[in-house]
């Protein structure tokens, strides 16, 4: 099957130049510390934080709140993140002046930018862009207890089986399958006497709930996250399992998740 190619909205929004050295700034300098990176990784490239930036953008870009002045010769839009005193940080843009030959890039990235920088105030500070919005439901937040969770079992295990442990993927389709009941049963059980355990994503314009899938025997680690999504007043449905870190990523784009099983 061929690799998807990823297309980068913000990178068709502006030139980057020095794009590593830039995020790199905004984790270490700019920002409230935060992890940024998963703890496997062997280097530090700020994965967690590129992809944020790029969702981000993008659904601020559906809500109409990157800003622009009245001649189009700058940009900005707020990141949704915080300096350590609690200053929001702008991303900061100015016309792209030498464009290449059929290239249609119409800003060149600045810098990342606190509220209170002059550059930010003296074009913005009259219609400073606001953060996105995910909050328009705040019910959805919250898991429902009174709610049954139903799964589709066998699309999960069919369509999801590459995200399942290694050991579990040559399982038996029986054994799997039991393993899989079994670790939902669980979590139903879980998650009805502590509502905390299920952790909000957003995901194909839509907030959903992340459960944790214990799969592995002895183990006191989830495996997988199940994603469940309210159908109606009654019931959850859950149609598809995530692995730790696609679920951290979509988590971190409503906020940083305050959890004891999800974490980078």
């Amino acid at each position: 099957m061929a690799k998807t190619t990823f297309n980068s909205e913000l990178f068709k929004f502006a030139v980057i130049p020095n794009y590593d050295n830039a995020i790199a700034f905004l984790a270490d300098t700019l920002a409230e510390r935060e992890e940024w990176d998963f703890l496997d990784n062997n280097t530090k490239n700020y994965s967690i934080l590129k992809n944020y930036l790029e969702f981000t953008f993008r659904k601020l870009l559906q809500e109409k709140k990157v800003k622009f002045t009245s001649d189009n010769k700058f940009a900005c839009f707020n990141t949704g993140l915080v300096t350590e005193n609690l200053e929001d940080i702008f991303a900061y843009f100015e016309e792209y002046k030498n464009p290449r030959p059929g290239f249609t890039t119409p800003f060149c990235f600045k810098a990342f930018l606190k509220k209170s920088d002059n550059n930010v105030l003296r074009h913005f500070s009259n219609f400073l862009p606001d953060v996105t919005d995910f909050f328009d439901k705040p019910e959805l937040l919250i898991f429902n207890p009174k709610c049954d969770i139903i799964p589709d079992l066998d699309h999960i295990l069919v369509d999801n089986l590459a995200r399942f442990p290694a050991h579990l993927q040559s399982a038996d389709d029986a054994e799997l399958r039991r393993q899989l009941i079994g670790a939902i049963d669980e979590v139903k059980k879980r998650v009805r006497t502590n509502y905390k355990i299920a952790v909000p994503q957003y995901y194909d314009n839509k907030i959903q709930l992340l459960l944790p899938l214990c799969l592995t025997s002895g183990s006191p680690n989830p495996d997988l996250a199940l994603v469940i999504h309210k159908l109606n007043d009654s019931t959850y449905t859950a149609r598809t399992c995530l692995t730790l870190k696609m679920a951290y990523n979509n988590a971190r784009l409503i906020v940083k998740p305050q959890s004891n099983w999800l974490k980078p």
